[in-house]
This record gives structure tokens, sequence and C-alpha cells, in this order.
């Protein structure tokens, strides 16, 4: 045997070596960006004079069927400005998960939207993501007239923020994936 087939045989031996080796590794799925179990929202509103805390919560721990969720709801008063600020929990783990935190950080990926028909209740972005797009933690919210109604409070992910519209809170156009939409009844009083 020349020393050419020598070394030709130990590559093909080496090379067949070096595959078989890493057939036998188990291969991991890599799930680039897996969802958080969010069970609780949290929507703490404080009145721009300090004299009003109001928190809004939803909870749902055992998810989807099973039990009704949790839903507490707060009167606002009328002619009021407000600082707000959404949390979210996976409460499942011990301690509690603040999946706020994450959302904060892929904050180029998500979008919370603040959706009412209500008539003198206004809610406008008091945040924004690196690119200067909102992102919907921090909110500031105005009443006007008694009114009463629903808000619905809903995370998108991978919005298009550019779309027409999203940046003033329009959902219409922004794509994406809900990570958790929530409805609370809220009545405005004097």
């Amino acid at each position: 045997m020349t020393k050419n087939k020598l070394r030709l045989l130990l590559g093909v031996f080496a090379l067949g070596t070096l595959v078989s080796c890493s057939k036998d590794e188990p291969e991991t799925p890599v799930i680039p960006n897996e969802e958080e179990l969010i069970t609780t929202l949290k929507w703490q509103l404080i009145s721009v004079d300090n004299q009003d805390t109001l928190n809004f919560l939803f909870r749902d721990l055992d998810g989807d069927g099973g039990n009704a969720p949790t839903i507490e709801t707060m009167d606002l008063k009328a002619n009021t400005s407000y600082s707000a600020r959404v949390q979210l929990l996976n409460e499942l783990e011990n301690p509690a998960e603040d999946i706020t935190e994450e959302v904060s950080a892929e904050a180029e990926d998500h979008q919370f939207f603040y959706q009412t028909s209500m008539t003198g209740l206004s809610v406008s972005y008091a945040d924004s993501d690196l690119n200067g797009n909102p992102v919907g933690i921090l909110t500031n919210l105005s009443t006007t007239d008694t009114s009463s109604g629903e808000l619905l409070i809903t995370l998108l992910h991978m919005p298009n923020k550019f779309a027409n519209g999203v940046a003033a809170g329009d959902i219409t156009e922004a794509g994406g994936e809900s990570d958790i939409s929530i409805s609370f009844n809220l009545n405005v009083k004097p």
C-alpha cells in the first residue's frame, strides 16, 4: 500500500468517525423566543396630584378553562389625570417571575395597546423603545366626563411598529401575536 493510499484511507476513516460521532449526539431544538407564561396583569394608576392610587388586577392561575379568572377594577374620577404602569407576572413561579422585565428588555419587539370606545377617556404612551417607538408599560390616562365602558389592554409580540397608526396606539395594522389581552370594565365618576 502506498503512502497516498494510506493517507486517503486514514482520511476517510477519520471523516467517518467524525460524522458518526455527531449523529450520536442528541439534537437540542432551539426556541428563539419562547413565550412566557403570564398569569397576572396588574395595572396601577396614580393621580397626578398623588391623591388616588388605583389598582386593577387580572389573575388566572389555572390558565384557560378551569376556574374563572379574578378581575378587580376600581372607579376613576372625572376630570383627572393619572400616571399608569402595567406589570405582568407569572405567579406559578416562586417567587413570582416579573415578565415585565423581559418585555422591557425586548421593547423593540413588544407594544401594549389600550383600546376603548368610552368618551372622555384617553390613554397616551409615556415610554419608548430604542427606536423611539412606544412600548406602553408606562402611560398617561386622562378622564373628562363621567362614563362607563370597557378598556382592552393587549400586549403584542413582534408588531409592525412602523405600520399606519401603530405609534399612536391603533392596533388595526399592527400585526404580531397577542401575548395577553384583558378587558376591564371602567366607570368614570364625579
